[in-house]
């Protein structure tokens, strides 16, 4: 496993660079848990918009962030650097701290983090457990998932990067109702998608997530880190 604490040495002019998911599994693993955990947050703080685009992460120059979130009559937000592998929260009354990304169970990473937050005068509560999971283990009870490999996530958010820039070109083109270029948390990919305009009908047995997410006509198009289809790839729907 690489050392997390150092800065990627991955050349910058490396537009797509090589993201085997076999190499980087259990930090994909763990990676989209901890996203998960920052994304809750997230959710919890903001109200709903359609089809859940307040919860949602956006691509930055080091990473990913949750942008400015309400926090009573101020705000802060959180964000995975990972050129130099932090998580940061910074927020409008002049408190923030900095929390090191390096192999360390989801637990711990849920811990440091609402500890951190509450000694820095932010309390929140959220549901503490995984969605659109199989066998979800609770954020607090979760020493399974440990893993990361500061090169891979680097990698990773290089990629999204790119496909970020790709993705807006495709958005600018279209000028009906269109999402923002976001990073969905639960399912762990950088999705856009477009809108007919159109209510879509109801679909039987959809959980409230499902319900609210295709309420309308819509095509999505996005990237996704392969877990359970073997390698990174783009889909279409």
């Amino acid at each position: 496993m690489s050392d997390s604490s150092k800065k990627s040495n991955l050349s910058g002019t490396e537009i797509y660079p090589s993201l085997p998911l076999t190499a980087w599994q259990e930090t994909n693993d763990t990676l989209h848990l901890w996203t998960q955990i920052v994304g809750k947050i997230r959710l919890k703080q903001t109200p709903i918009i359609n089809e859940w685009w307040n919860t949602t992460l956006y691509l930055t120059t080091h990473g990913l962030t949750t942008s400015a979130m309400p926090y009573k009559n101020e705000s802060f937000a959180i964000d995975f650097d990972f050129i130099n592998h932090q998580l940061l929260v910074r927020t409008s009354f002049n408190k923030g701290f900095s929390i090191k990304l390096e192999p360390m169970s989801v637990a711990d990473f849920y811990k440091k983090l609402f500890d951190n937050l509450k000694s820095n005068d932010i309390e929140i509560e959220i549901t503490a457990i995984p969605d659109e999971l199989e066998k979800p283990i609770p954020f607090a009870e979760d020493t399974t998932h440990a893993s990361y490999d500061g090169e891979y996530a680097h990698r990773f958010w290089r990629v999204l990067l790119k496909v970020d820039q790709v993705f807006n070109q495709f958005r600018s083109k279209f000028i009906g109702k269109c999402s923002p270029v976001h990073f969905f948390w639960g399912s762990f990919d950088l999705a856009v998608t477009r809108f007919s305009g159109k209510a879509a009908p109801p679909r039987e047995n959809a959980d409230r997530i499902t319900r609210i997410a295709y309420d309308r006509e819509v095509i999505s198009h996005g990237f996704w880190t392969g877990k359970g289809f073997g390698e990174a790839t783009f889909y279409a729907y």
